[in-house]
């Protein structure tokens, strides 16, 4: 069946209500795409909630990219052809690299989004950023910053960044790992892990320098509307559709 899930860097999940239902409220709301992760599909070496991805395209107008368990172009087609309309890969490419530039040269860059989930880690007294895989379980050999820019290189059209240190705690981006990722890369980045509040969006864009936010918690258990927050970005001066 599947449920939307939400926890705090990755752990304690619990259920913040069904896909369908989600998915065709924000749609209404506003919501200028949607990512669908499913966020156990590569830990447990399985496929893609093909339904799931059908039942919730069938309810929605908007971009709808999905993510978890694409391990080749077969999985990739599989989930175009069920109605996404971009593709999000991380542990696969990760493992296989090359992954990217399949997706990319049989259905467009636009439709390869590369998912990158970072952590902070203190060489010495440096500052580096670390790539995890599979749900942010196993540490890997990558900065954030070299794999950003192998991924675009091979044919990634956007960027998820996600802070695995901020995800889910709603106190704001991680603005120095924006800042990196948009710095050295010319795609764009999505920025995800840690909204709280309508001020860690706007920062997010405007001192990060993202290109779109992405955010769950406030929107799964009603802190804040599409509409506020949209109405609130314009504000401030950020352009957005409303």
């Amino acid at each position: 069946m599947g449920r939307v899930v939400k926890g705090v860097s990755f752990r304690d999940l619990r259920s913040a209500g069904d896909p369908v239902e989600l998915a065709s409220r924000y749609a209404a709301e506003g919501a200028d795409e949607l990512v669908f992760l499913d966020i156990s599909a590569s830990v447990e070496g399985r496929e893609t909630m093909i339904d799931v991805v059908r039942r919730v395209a069938s309810v929605i107008d908007i971009p709808f990219t999905v993510g978890g368990g694409i391990r080749n172009l077969d999985d990739a087609f599989r989930l175009l052809i069920n109605g996404a309309d971009k593709v999000s890969v991380n542990t696969a490419a990760i493992q296989n690299p090359e992954i990217i530039s399949e997706i990319s040269k049989r259905f467009g860059d636009q439709c390869v989004v590369l998912a990158i989930d970072a952590k902070r880690e203190m060489i010495g007294d440096k500052l580096v950023y670390r790539v995890y895989s599979h749900s942010a379980t196993r540490p890997t050999q990558l900065t954030a910053e070299e794999w950003a820019a192998r991924g675009e290189s091979l044919g990634a059209g956007e960027i998820l960044l996600t802070s695995i240190d901020m995800d889910g705690r709603r106190s704001g981006y991680d603005i120095e790992l924006l800042k990196r990722i948009t710095r050295t890369v010319n795609v764009p980045v999505i920025a995800s892990g840690g909204a709280g509040t309508l001020e860690h969006l706007y920062q997010a864009i405007v001192e990060g320098g993202a290109d779109a936010v992405l955010a769950a918690s406030i929107f799964h258990y009603g802190i804040y509307s599409i509409r506020q927050v949209k109405e609130y970005l314009l504000s401030r001066g950020v352009t957005v559709r409303l």
